[in-house]
């Protein structure tokens, strides 16, 4: 999309419960920069999330087929809509840009908020062929939209919250705060689709990579460690369809087979872990390691594909599933208290994410560990390199100096920003939550 440096967004400031703050943006335009200083001092300064909410013209080329669909009568759908016509009445900006019925509404959760609930849930996903160039819609990663938009705060809009819907607090902030938009709901769901679709586009990338590996190795025991794992998308597929509906899961889902099957393969990812963590531990700090040493603990880590390798995809395969059961969860949990449905939120997705995060986090100091380690030769009678020693070596070190290539240890936590395309039937697609500036 070309750049249009005439645009005007309109942006809401989205609370998730009754909070007092002074008016910062007064209702003046704004350049980018300073909408993202505004979020960060909102952030700091709000006792409960906030959130801002922004409307821009919905990019010819979209990729929907990576986002979750929801249709017109979801409760996010709902709540969106209700929010539009409301701030419609109230906003001569707002009615303006939302004319047309389909608009790319960007949803960006501060840093301090998002640490509420991402640890290890939203990281950059490499574009495959471009270095440092990150897949998603995300069209202000390029600066494309907003790099030309005059951004224009909406106050006084009147709330989202559908009857009836999950934590249906409605209403503008207390007096004498700024003009700050009660809509929990809204938020909730936003984040709730946002990071289940991050979610699921790990696991589709993880699924890619295992069946390539697969095909090369043959193994019996991964093929049937990954068909056990795969089988378990049906079921997490409908209980999201049904807790975004707002419904009740039930036993007939299959849902806590499925969990179990996920939580074997947790357990056999950790188990893996401690092996690798205690072979790198024996390891000389002040030599190069032989080849054939490493291959015995990592094996396959010196070739492209390697049994290795497969390990290390069914352990991202199983984080990126076990993520989208605890989403689901936190929403369970949310939903079955209305009074404080984010809270609630992001208390359970906390709880839970703790045992992931270590996980991940313990995977990727292995990965890291093994792509500094400087490789020998294996012991022979010949007292020179053959060439053929001297090309595997060279192939072997270079592979092993790629596994640490993107991985992020205890990464500092961005502002998260979600997608979500409106149809003019009223229907969204909610893209993959992403970090803001990848």
């Amino acid at each position: 999309m070309a750049e249009d440096r005439k645009a005007i967004v309109p942006v809401w400031t989205l609370a998730t419960g009754d909070v007092r703050a002074p008016a910062l943006a007064g209702g003046e335009p704004m350049t980018a920069e300073r909408l993202a200083e505004l979020r960060g001092v909102l952030a700091v300064m709000a006792d409960v999330p906030i959130a801002t909410l922004e409307a821009h013209p919905l990019p010819d080329k979209l990729d929907r087929s990576r986002g979750i669909p929801l249709d017109a009568a979801s409760p996010l759908a709902q709540h969106l809509s209700q929010f539009i016509t409301q701030s419609t009445r109230s906003s001569l900006t707002a009615a303006r840009a939302t004319a047309m019925g389909e608009n790319l509404y960007r949803m960006v959760v501060p840093a301090k908020v998002a640490a509420q609930f991402d640890k290890g849930f939203i990281c950059s996903m490499a574009a495959k062929g471009t270095v440092g160039g990150i897949r998603g819609p995300l069209v202000t990663s390029t600066g494309r939209i907003a790099a030309g938009a005059t951004f224009v705060p909406v106050g006084k809009a009147a709330a989202a919250g559908a009857a009836g819907g999950a934590g249906a607090t409605a209403g503008v902030a207390a007096a004498g705060s700024a003009a700050l938009t009660v809509a929990a709901p809204l938020v909730l769901m936003a984040v709730a689709v946002g990071v289940s679709a991050h979610a699921d586009n790990k696991r589709q990338q993880a699924i890619e990579h295992i069946t390539e590996l697969l095909e090369q190795l043959h193994e019996q025991k991964l093929e049937e460690e990954h068909s056990a794992l795969d089988g378990c998308r049906d079921a997490i597929d409908k209980a999201t369809a049904i807790l975004l509906d707002q419904g009740k899961l039930g036993v007939s889902l299959g849902l806590d087979s499925a969990v179990h099957a996920i939580n074997t393969a947790l357990g056999a990812a950790d188990r893996r872990l401690a092996r690798w963590q205690t072979a790198l531990d024996k390891l000389p700090d002040d030599k190069p390691v032989e080849i054939g040493t490493l291959t015995k603990s990592f094996p396959g880590v010196d070739e492209h594909g390697g049994t290795f390798r497969a390990h290390l995809e069914l352990a991202a395969l199983a984080i990126a599933l076990k993520r989208r059961v605890v989403v689901l969860q936190a929403v369970d949990h949310a939903q079955s208290d209305p009074g404080n449905p984010f809270e609630n939120f992001t208390r359970a997705l906390r709880r839970d994410q703790q045992r992931l995060d270590e996980l991940e986090s313990g995977i990727a100091g292995v990965l890291v560990r093994l792509s500094a380690l400087e490789l020998a030769r294996q012991d022979g009678l010949m007292p020179v390199f053959t060439a053929g020693e001297v090309d595997r070596l060279m192939r072997a070190a270079h592979r092993i100096r790629r596994l640490g290539d993107g991985v992020t240890v205890n990464g500092r936590t961005t502002d998260v920003a979600i997608e979500i395309a409106r149809n003019k039937d009223g229907s969204v697609v909610v893209f993959p939550a992403l970090p803001m500036g990848a």
